[in-house]
């Protein structure tokens, strides 16, 4: 498949006026070019793996994000849930102690925020896994992490649009959704269940 080139998308139409169709068609060669990123190295897919196996074999799944990261992690627990597994979305209040028998997946672009690596470290000193996915490979949050998703898009503060021209962290929040839809995509695949069989799990108090 050939790869597509993102610094030559815009969001305009050939006038220059920007449209919520040229918009949408950036942010799909964006998210397409980082897969094909992601795709090309060997490691990456190894830690896409090798996370998706660490959540299936965990007692308990623990989620945690700041801000739109947090929103797009609280999806991927809904899909754990329909799952069956045993999830939690740390902030909520039913949300248990953790232990050494759980695991928690963060997810913080820049690997350095306060409340996350304050989370990680407390699963750590618990004994759980701790997973990350962030685009800081050198980042604390990476050196707490059992296994470590490195997402190649811009921070929140990268405003220079070398690596995506979207807003504020755009393309790595919508790359948590990817890979947390992935990683529920692998685990209900080698599960067998059908949907049929998942779907009484969904919520019916709407």
């Amino acid at each position: 498949m050939p790869r597509t080139d993102t610094s030559t998308a815009s969001a305009s139409d050939p006038t220059g006026t920007p449209t919520v169709l040229a918009a949408l068609e950036t942010i799909l060669a964006e998210n397409t070019a980082l897969i094909h990123r992601l795709a090309d190295d060997p490691d990456v897919a190894a830690s896409l793996d090798a996370v998706a196996a660490r959540v299936r074999a965990a007692d308990r799944v623990f989620l945690l994000g700041a801000g739109r990261s947090g929103l797009a992690l609280r999806m991927t627990a809904m899909r754990l849930m329909h799952l069956g597994l045993d999830v939690h979305v740390v902030g909520d209040v039913t949300t248990p102690a953790i232990t050494a028998t759980d695991a928690l997946l963060a997810a913080s672009g820049s690997g350095g925020t306060a409340g996350i690596v304050r989370a990680a470290e407390t699963a750590h000193a618990a004994g759980a896994t701790v997973l990350a996915i962030t685009t800081a490979p050198d980042s604390k949050l990476a050196d707490l992490a059992e296994v470590t998703v490195i997402v190649p898009a811009a921070q929140k503060q990268d405003h220079g649009g070398t690596l995506s021209a979207q807003y504020s962290g755009g393309l790595f929040e919508q790359a948590v959704v990817l890979v947390g839809d992935a990683i529920f995509h692998t685990l209900w695949q080698a599960s067998g269940a059908s949907a049929d069989e998942l779907w009484p799990r969904h919520a019916n108090l709407e």
